[in-house]
């Protein structure tokens, strides 16, 4: 739970601070984009959390919800491709239909047929045709969609819905993969879970890239529509209202109309997190929260009282892992394309699980509060680096071999930050700038 005093109010002014010093030193445009970023990886930081804080589970798999999450904005917004779908498009619908059938008659088979090698045999049988019959429809499917106009689209594209829909759709496709990993690596070690969230994590990565008929794979697709509502730059600066008012305050009307988008996609991203926030607080101060405690401080003891620790395991995990999706639809709306190249590891789980650990584990608003503040190190400090680096070599001849050598390297100033950040508060303050309760 949290305590809200000074010391927390304080904090949240400093890093509010750092933002509005941004917007003074640079842009407003810069500091918004940071703060929007910021918004998103609080959101991810706050279903990391729900998951470690509340349970103490261990996910390394961040990248993998996130990017389901980016998915599901370009199969609900995005619109359909009718020539992909006069190609291929029902024979896909069947394949899948076919190994979803083949899987399930699986699960049955080993359900009511009594254990032996004549189970396993049954089993063995029944997976390897329902995979032949599988490979044998979508292969042409798959080829005759990637063949329609491949610069262009060669996917089947989406359903054309407002963009608004596909966050919680992302949630659902995230919450669907962590229902298949819980399933599988609940109740076991948390080195095994640990493993089982990185292996779907690249899974999924994997077939980002690969499958173009789902999204394109490495050829991105571009040109998402924006949420409502939120306007284009061009409609802005071609409407006199807003002409009017830009020359009302004395602003360049292209600049104006940039953080006027910013704005309002800042809104929405609030809205989204104050929900949530909202949610989780209500959540963990109920008994259902305690009891997510009790069990992650003593399982033997919470079994011992009849709680069904890894059910309830199951539970929490699905939920983090849908706020994750739900923050990585929202950041694919916000970039207005998918592109599977940029999910790496490091950006997408251990920045993550660096804002839950300074912020605070187990508390809710602490997550928040590293989400922005972590992101806004990420990005300013190679700026900053680079300065300090021209600053303390100004005195020396332009081609000295270690002025240029300190300048190169600060590039490589946010990693070593992170890194420094990050031991600094695990021997200082170890459990975060706000703590848990």
């Amino acid at each position: 739970m949290t305590q809200i005093n000074g010391k927390n109010f304080l904090l949240f002014g400093l890093v509010a601070a750092l933002f509005i010093g941004t917007g003074f030193m640079q842009s407003w445009n810069t500091t918004l984009t940071i703060l929007n970023m910021g918004l998103i990886s609080a959101i991810m930081a706050l279903g990391v959390n729900m998951q470690w804080g509340y349970a103490g589970l261990f996910n390394v798999g961040i990248l993998g919800f996130t990017a389901l999450g980016g998915l599901a904005a370009v199969l609900v917004s995005m619109p359909p491709v009718p020539e992909a779908w006069a190609a291929g498009g029902p024979r896909i619908l069947l394949a899948l239909a076919a190994g979803a059938a083949s899987i399930f008659a699986a699960v049955m088979i080993y359900k009511k047929m009594p254990a032996g090698l004549l189970r396993v045999v049954v089993m063995l049988a029944v997976l390897i045709a329902g995979f032949m019959l599988y490979r044998a429809i979508f292969d042409p499917a798959r080829d005759a969609i990637e063949a329609v106009n491949p610069a262009l689209t060669g996917y089947l594209g989406g359903l054309g819905l407002p963009m608004l829909l596909a966050w919680p759709v992302g949630g659902l496709f995230a919450a669907g993969a962590a229902w298949i990993v819980g399933k599988t690596a609940l109740g076991l070690r948390s080195d095994y879970l640990a493993i089982a969230t990185l292996g779907i994590a690249e899974i999924i990565l994997a077939v980002l890239k690969n499958e173009d008929w789902l999204a394109r794979g490495v050829k991105n697709v571009t040109g998402l529509p924006r949420p409502w509502p939120v306007p284009y730059e061009v409609e802005l600066q071609e409407a006199a209202w807003f002409l009017s008012l830009a020359d009302r305050f004395g602003a360049d009307p292209v600049t104006a109309s940039s953080i006027l988008v910013k704005l309002s996609y800042g809104m929405l991203f609030a809205i989204v997190l104050l929900v949530l926030i909202w949610m989780s607080e209500m959540a963990l101060k109920s008994p259902w929260g305690r009891m997510m405690r009790a069990i992650r401080d003593n399982e033997v003891s919470s079994e011992a009282m009849g709680k069904d620790v890894t059910k309830r395991h199951l539970q929490i995990f699905i939920i983090g892992s849908a706020v994750c999706g739900i923050a990585g639809a929202m950041m694919t709306t916000l970039d207005g394309q998918l592109v599977p190249g940029t999910y790496n590891p490091l950006r997408f789980t251990f920045l993550i699980w660096v804002m839950v650990i300074v912020g605070g584990s187990g508390n809710n608003w602490g997550s928040v509060l590293g989400g922005f503040l972590i992101w806004w190190l990420w990005i300013m400090v190679e700026p900053i680096g680079l300065w300090l680096m021209q600053t303390i070599t100004a005195g020396m001849a332009e081609d000295n071999g270690l002025r240029q050598h300190l300048i190169d390297s600060a590039a490589h100033m946010r990693l070593l930050t992170m890194g420094l950040f990050l031991l600094l508060m695990l021997r200082f303050n170890p459990r975060g700038l706000i703590p848990e309760r």
